[in-house]
């Protein structure tokens, strides 16, 4: 990744970087209410360029068995591909395919964590596939499809 990727990448409008805890220095999102609610969700990008994203597994993310809820994970997996893919993606995207599958489960405490890559970028598509741990336990393994879009302006105000 050059420089200037890098630098754009980690100078998003849209990015909070958290000041304190155990998440000082990491990114999130500011801009996705659903995210904010059901995380908080952060990721980082290490010395090497990758992307690093974790959440700590608090009582809300549990169902009823006291394990991380199903909803959370693929919740957490869709928020790393964009995380995964922001430094290529550069603009917005939407995803268009989501698979996964559930390996093993988490509990209130532990420390989740997602990693993973993009195997192809194209014009309009970018392909990903990753996988969420825990101590270096894997607890799930996702993969999708990102489409690039381009944001509509609205109407002006009168026009019809």
């Amino acid at each position: 990744m050059d420089d200037l990727t890098k630098t754009a990448f980690l100078n998003r409008p849209d990015l909070h970087v958290e000041t304190e805890g155990e998440f000082a220095g990491w990114r999130t999102w500011s801009r996705d209410n659903f995210e904010t609610h059901t995380g908080p969700f952060y990721h980082r990008m290490d010395d090497e360029g990758r992307i690093q994203c974790a959440f700590r597994v608090k009582n809300k993310h549990l169902n009823g068995s006291k394990n991380v809820h199903g909803g959370v994970f693929m919740s957490f997996a869709d928020y790393c591909l964009f995380a995964i893919a922001g430094p290529v993606l550069q603009g917005p995207g939407v995803t268009v395919s989501f698979n996964c599958e559930f390996l093993d489960a988490a509990h209130e405490g532990e420390m989740v964590e997602g990693s993973g890559e993009i195997t192809r970028a194209g014009k309009s598509l970018l392909f990903l596939r990753g996988m969420l741990t825990s101590a270096e336990r894997p607890l799930l393994t996702f993969s999708g499809t990102i489409k690039r879009v381009k944001l509509r302006s609205l109407p002006a105000a009168g026009s019809a």
